[in-house]
């Protein structure tokens, strides 16, 4: 290739994006707890919408997503008008980046948050600023202290991932009064629908005018297959992302299968309501063979080990037994395990694998 031809300064200092491990080699009925999803799957409803779609598959979608909006917007009680819908909410945050973002401008998170924040922001030629957080909590006085005037964006995972923390309201607001006036809070509710009672910022969102919110049908909703987030905020910063949002992002498929699921909110229940059972059950399965977590608001429990090393080769462990959990160095968290809630089966097991480690770790000693 020409040495003339070249990609935009820092492109080529982004590390490459890994998603959760799939397979392990030389087994096929290896049980895969390693990228959050819901393990019941699509609503019934759902596959059902799904079903139907595949008979328009040869016409264009439409381009402003009017019936998904309306429904998000009849479930949240939010106006369908300041709501955009995008491929998985990664876009929506790429969309953000893109808007506001450029030379010389930064963007705060976690120093454990959502590996896109980063991505996005180099991409968009920015400057991404990690700011520290207390025993894996989002620390709002410390991002307040990291922000200036080149501040533009400030990403905050609640519930967060890898870690399964989250934060209050009050202190969201809190950071979203105290940030400079060009700063865009952004409020990512990824796993929001595993809180019960608690709206992502919604309210925040439609209250101050620096607030913006992002949503997925990945976990919960079972969807993560079709790729479909949305954001929701102040009118100006929907208009401005409309505008660089490709008009056909999202196909038939995925618009009329997410419509359907978001309004089959008694599906939605029974998934919260087992999945904090059997978050339940496999954190204290863990707790019980030596291996603490943080209190999870999400869909999975962050195991910690005593040191890189152990949780490498519990990791491998876990392999040969046909488990397959998410390491979680690249989040700054080399001495933990990220296990996403199975079933009851699964969670089960991992917690008995987990301590068959431990027992031959001491044996070992």
């Amino acid at each position: 290739m020409s040495d003339l031809i070249s990609p935009q300064p820092g492109i080529m200092d982004i590390a490459l994006y890994e998603g959760g491990a799939a397979h392990v080699a030389g087994r096929t009925d290896a049980v895969k707890l390693s990228s959050n999803e819901n393990f019941a799957g699509a609503s019934d409803k759902a596959r059902e919408a799904f079903a139907r779609a595949v008979h328009s598959m040869h016409r264009y979608p439409n381009t402003d997503h009017a019936s998904l909006r309306a429904a998000i917007g009849d479930v949240h009680k939010i106006n369908a008008d300041q709501i955009i819908c995008g491929v998985g909410s990664d876009e929506i945050i790429h969309f953000l980046a893109q808007a506001y973002v450029g030379q010389g401008d930064e963007v705060v998170f976690t120093e454990h948050g959502f590996l896109m924040y980063k991505i996005s922001t180099m991409a968009a030629g920015g400057t991404p600023v990690s700011v520290k957080e207390r025993d894996r909590v989002t620390d709002v006085d410390a991002i307040l202290q990291a922000c200036n005037e080149r501040t533009k964006l400030v990403f905050i995972a609640n519930p967060n991932n890898p870690t399964g923390t989250m934060v209050p309201l009050a202190e969201l607001e809190r950071l979203a009064l105290g940030l400079p006036a060009q700063a865009i809070l952004v409020i990512d509710g990824a796993y929001a629908e595993y809180v019960e009672g608690y709206d992502g910022g919604a309210e925040l969102a439609t209250r101050l005018p620096n607030v913006f919110m992002t949503r997925t049908f990945s976990k919960i909703y079972g969807l993560g297959g079709l790729r479909v987030g949305w954001g929701y905020g102040p009118k100006a910063i929907i208009d401005v992302l409309n505008r660089i949002r490709g008009p056909f992002n999202l196909s038939t498929v995925a618009l009329e299968t997410a419509e359907a699921a978001v309004r089959d909110q008694d599906y939605v229940d029974r998934c919260r309501n087992d999945n904090m059972r059997l978050r339940t059950l496999l954190a204290e399965g863990l707790a019980e063979r030596g291996v603490p977590s943080d209190t999870s608001t999400a869909n999975f429990v962050l195991a910690r080990f005593a040191s890189p090393d152990e949780a490498a080769a519990c990791d491998e462990f876990l392999k040969a037994e046909g488990l397959i959990v998410r390491r979680v160095a690249s989040y700054g968290l080399p001495q933990c395990l990220r296990i996403t809630v199975g079933d009851e089966p699964s969670c089960r097991r991992v917690a008995h694998v987990v301590g068959q480690f431990k027992i031959r770790g001491k044996a070992v000693v």
